[in-house]
């Protein structure tokens, strides 16, 4: 048979006599609320406190008390006991429900608890037989069940409110058969089925079953072996525990359950938190042991010999026991740490480990049991069964403990089955990821390595640091790994620099590229552009110009919102080429991108930069190789010279390339500035800049004309000697007629004054506009070509012959006016003279204003007319006649009296006149400019 082991897991924490205030014997005890409540043969209950110490006591019963249950829910005792007989046919046996926390007054001298209910447990329909098992279930407040166990095989059962007394009564019978004497019971419990309420009844010779949902109440036989009185409890899992003298069965709702087999008559049982109790008499000495099994670890938790236990219960969290001479035993638990301490001692670890596991410790207690279990095992060097043990702590003890214990090469398989656990459950740092995958490298375990990183394929999250992953397998020259773990995880930046700096597959990274998000394929080409342009500049460009145009045309996508080619200009770095081919092919398809003004700069400092990289022809390109072993080879070689011819190729082909891309800058100039605009589609101060770095004449002239900067366009022509073009450009851009600048002939004559040469054709042709537009006088044109001592007086001879005519003409113009002024100013002085001295003589006949004779009263007026009072109204002051050509004159008097306090008008118009002495003379004439008045201090 099993032998169990013993262990002292519980210890006697006090004894001693039950108190003198306890009096008769002992028949009756139950616990609850914190008190220990006792029932005695003379009918008295009396209560003890935590220290066994009596408390208080009433008289319950008249007679004798033979049951009592104190109430878990409500603090109510209920008894079972016998009072006076009212009658020789009414038994004196009652139950009473005594409320503790209701008090009455009984004497002066003591105070019992109120009794709310007394009620006959025998009568006409319910005969009188022994009690022998009694048992109150609490229902929902204030309903009470109370099944009474009798020796004829009958439960009497009450339920309801006894206090108001709503009661029913029904009865059970557990042997029905009439043939045999009818047994009695000894055991009863309650269980709850789901909503379902059951019975267990327990006799000598059976172990039945009562559904109470059933009306009447369903019996079900489960065992027709039963047993004797205090034999039978419930476990805490409302399990029937029966106890027999060759084993103790368990008993579920479908029968029995398990059986477990101690030697020895069974005298008193129980249970405690998870603990069976029993009380065996020992057949070797005879004597009664009191054993506590821990069922689930197959071990007895205490053992202890005792004397007759009359009755057993249990209060505190303690065990107590009471003997048939009023001997009271308190048995406590010892704490989760004493137990293990005493395992550990005996190096009982499996023990330990069951033990914390069948108490419901915390899982640190747990993992800390292991983790002793496991160094145990590695001191014997047993270590396969110490790692199953570490696997457990996993959560709880720090990894580095065990890591450091398995770093050796020999252990490296438990080492990584330890790892592999780790991350299993999520706990892994980068550095267990890191040291995983060396093992698995070591190993050379490639089917471990798949199933590491490919296990859940599809489904969830990675469970390891995926960049630690990836530096590990590409170190170890594992790319296919690195990449399929990037790829996962979404990692598109260690996938392509897998491909590109470890494997060289540009194809494939460009078709992986390909497939991404835009967002993400456009980080991705920002950051290994650099070589994808290197290797495969057409696909790459490809690439970048669906990212730039494509989306906006298939998905709806706004302009702005598409990635801008500015921003992969870093990419072309070494391949300006690649950038301007990209750029040029954008710009077809794109015409009012958000960044075209960026655009059309790069792709000017393109178009315009003359030492762009070209690719040189090389001898070994050619197929010659350094050394010439056949000398008419080299003979020849030499004499033709070729790599000369060949500098001379390439230089050849770097100036058309050159060439070719100015002419493209020049349409990129005039295309991004149309005539309807002020500004271009560029920078324009940047494009001016460009042109003067790379010496581009075409497109510096075409700039400074569009900013109408003449000056710098004719300066230009000047700086290069080129005279044709420049009197050409001065045709053109000389012309005030045309918006022109008629000063640009000026510039263009003191040039020639200045070049130091014969220019004599071009003075002519240049003295031919100045003269015509009379752009300067005489003198200044005379001074201006004295100082080329190259050009002779008959350069200007017919010049100044014309000019000097012409002055002379204008001069007696001049001389006629000027005497026509004299006498018109005379007459007027006279006529002003003749008005101040003279009188007037008004002849006139007839009214000015409605032609009938002139008739008193009238007005005559200074300027000789004439008019009725009546047709001048309530204006005499001034002729009707007159008045529209005076008020003209004093108008235009005022306005340019306000126009000379306007010097920038005054100045500009000095400025933009061919003759600013005749301005300046005509403000005097009109009176504008008076004299100054000196500021006086």
């Amino acid at each position: 048979m099993y032998q169990w082991r013993k262990f002292e897991f519980f210890e006697e924490k006090y004894g001693g006599k039950i108190p003198e205030d306890v009096t008769g014997d002992i028949k009756c005890c139950s616990s609850g609320r914190g008190k220990v409540v006792i029932g005695s043969n003379d009918g008295s209950v009396s209560f003890l406190d935590r220290g066994i110490k009596f408390d208080s006591g009433f008289q319950a019963h008249s007679s004798s008390l033979l049951f009592l249950q104190h109430l878990k829910q409500r603090n109510f005792l209920v008894t079972v006991g016998e009072d006076e007989q009212i009658s020789s046919q009414q038994s004196g046996m009652c139950l009473k429900v005594f409320d503790l926390d209701k008090v009455q007054e009984e004497s002066t001298s003591s105070l019992a608890p109120e009794c709310i209910g007394i009620l006959r447990i025998f009568t006409n329909q319910f005969p009188e037989a022994k009690i022998t098992s009694f048992l109150v279930l609490e229902e929902v407040p204030p309903i009470l069940l109370i099944a009474i166990g009798l020796d004829n095989g009958c439960i009497y059962c009450i339920k309801g409110d006894i206090a108001r007394e709503r009661i029913t009564r029904f009865k059970l019978q557990v042997d029905e058969s009439s043939d045999k004497r009818p047994s009695p019971i000894t055991g009863l419990g309650f269980r709850m089925d789901g909503q379902a309420l059951l019975l267990f009844a327990v006799t000598p010779d059976s172990v039945n079953l009562f559904s109470m949902k059933a009306q009447p109440p369903k019996l079900q036989t489960l065992d027709h072996i039963g047993s004797n009185v205090n034999t039978v409890t419930m476990s805490d899992r409302s399990e029937l525990i029966v106890g027999r003298p060759e084993a103790v069965y368990f008993y579920e709702v479908d029968g029995r359950g398990p059986c477990w087999a101690f030697e020895g008559e069974k005298k008193f049982m129980g249970w405690f938190r998870g603990y069976l109790l029993c009380v065996i008499a020992d057949p070797k000495t005879g004597k009664n042991v009191f054993n506590v099994y821990d069922l689930r670890n197959r071990l007895i938790a205490h053992s202890i010999v005792v004397d007759k236990v009359s009755n057993m219960l249990c209060e505190w969290g303690n065990i107590i026991l009471i003997t048939a001479d009023k001997k009271i035993l308190c048995i406590t638990e010892k704490d989760m740490e004493s137990k293990l301490d005493m395992l550990f001692k005996k190096n009982l670890y499996t023990v330990a480990i069951n033990l914390v596991q069948s108490q419901h410790a915390d899982a640190a207690a747990t993992a800390n049991v292991m983790r002793k279990y496991g160094d145990h095992l590695y001191g014997k060097q047993d270590y396969d069964e110490a790692m199953s043990q570490y696997i457990n702590t996993i959560g709880y003890l720090e990894p580095s403990f065990v890591i450091q214990k398995f770093l050796d090469a020999q252990r490296i398989y438990n080492l990584t089955n330890y790892l592999e656990k780790l991350h299993e459950k999520g706990l892994a740092s980068k550095d267990h990821t890191t040291l995983l995958l060396n093992c698995y490298t070591k190993l050379k375990d490639v089917e471990k390595l798949n199933t590491f990183i490919r296990k859940e394929d599809g489904i969830g999250e990675l469970k390891f640091d995926v960049e630690t992953a990836i530096r590990v397998c590409r170190a170890a020259n594992y790319h296919e790994h690195a990449m399929y773990v990037a790829k996962k995880a979404g990692k598109h930046e260690w996938y392509l620099k897998i491909l590109l700096e470890d494997l060289g597959n540009y194809d494939e990274a460009l078709q992986y590229i390909s497939s991404l998000e835009p967002s993400q394929a456009g980080v991705t080409i920002k950051e290994y552009g650099k070589i994808l342009i290197e290797h495969k500049p057409k696909e790459t460009i490809d690439i970048l110009m669906r990212l730039c145009t494509e989306q906006g045309t298939s998905s709806g996508v706004y302009l702005s919102m598409l990635p801008s080619p500015v921003d992969f200009i870093n990419v072309f770095v070494q391949h300006p080429h690649s950038l301007m081919d990209f750029l040029e092919r954008y710009t077809e398809i794109v015409k009012d991108s958000p960044a075209q003004a960026e655009i059309h700069n790069t792709l000017l400092e393109l178009y315009l930069s003359r030492d762009l990289d070209f690719p040189s022809v090389s001898l070994s390109e050619n197929g010659l190789d350094k050394d010439f072993t056949d000398l008419s080879v080299a003979a020849s070689v030499s004499k033709a010279n070729p790599e000369k011819r060949k500098n001379a190729d390439s230089k050849d082909s770097m100036e058309k390339d050159c060439t070719e891309r100015q002419q493209k800058g020049l349409e990129l100039l005039k295309m991004a500035w149309p005539s309807d605009l002020e500004q271009p589609f560029y920078d324009v101060d940047l494009a001016i800049i460009l042109c003067e770095m790379n010496s581009f004449k075409e497109g510096l002239l075409y700039l400074y004309e569009k900013m109408k900067l003449y000056k710098e366009v004719i300066a230009c022509y000047m700086q290069n000697h080129d005279h044709e073009g420049l009197i050409a450009c001065c045709k053109r851009l000389g012309d005030s007629g045309k918006g022109g600048d008629p000063s640009l002939w000026a510039d263009l004559l003191k040039y020639f004054g200045e070049i130091g040469e014969d220019c004599t054709k071009e003075v002519k042709e240049v003295l031919t506009y100045i003269e015509r537009d009379d752009i300067l006088p005489p003198i200044i044109v005379l001074q201006t070509l004295a100082k080329n001592p190259c050009l002779t007086l008959s350069v200007i001879k017919d010049y100044i012959a014309r000019k000097l005519e012409q002055e002379s003409k204008i001069i007696e113009e001049d001389r006629r006016a000027v005497e026509k002024y004299q006498e018109t100013t005379k007459k007027m002085r006279k006529e002003i003279e003749d008005l101040r001295t003279n009188a007037r003589i008004f002849q006139l006949s007839k009214c000015t204003a409605c032609t009938f004779t002139l008739d008193i009263p009238a007005v005559h007026f200074m300027c000789m007319h004439s008019f009725h009072q009546r047709c001048l109204g309530d204006n005499e002051k001034e002729c009707p006649e007159c008045a529209p050509e005076y008020r003209s004159v004093m108008e235009m008097k005022r306005s340019l009296e306000q126009n000379s306090k306007d010097q920038d008008l005054f100045f500009q118009q000095v400025k933009s006149s061919k003759d600013g002495f005749s301005v300046i003379a005509e403000y005097f004439g009109k009176g504008i400019i008076s004299k100054t008045s000196d500021a006086t201090s």
